[in-house]
């Protein structure tokens, strides 16, 4: 059910799909401006570090 949640989360706000899956760091603080500068750079990076995501 989490995983669920994760995805629509990284659909609607990417910074929030990161927040939720690495935490408060780096690549939370890039996936903000990246959201900034654009929703498609920001998706495209959330969607990254959420299917690089070791288990």
């Amino acid at each position: 059910m989490g995983d669920i949640i994760r995805i629509i989360l990284l659909v609607v706000i990417p910074p929030l799909g990161v927040l939720f899956t690495v935490g408060f760091g780096l690549q939370f603080l890039l996936n903000i401006v990246l959201t900034l500068f654009g929703y498609i750079p920001g998706l495209i990076h959330a969607i990254w570090v959420v299917t690089r995501r070791n288990y």
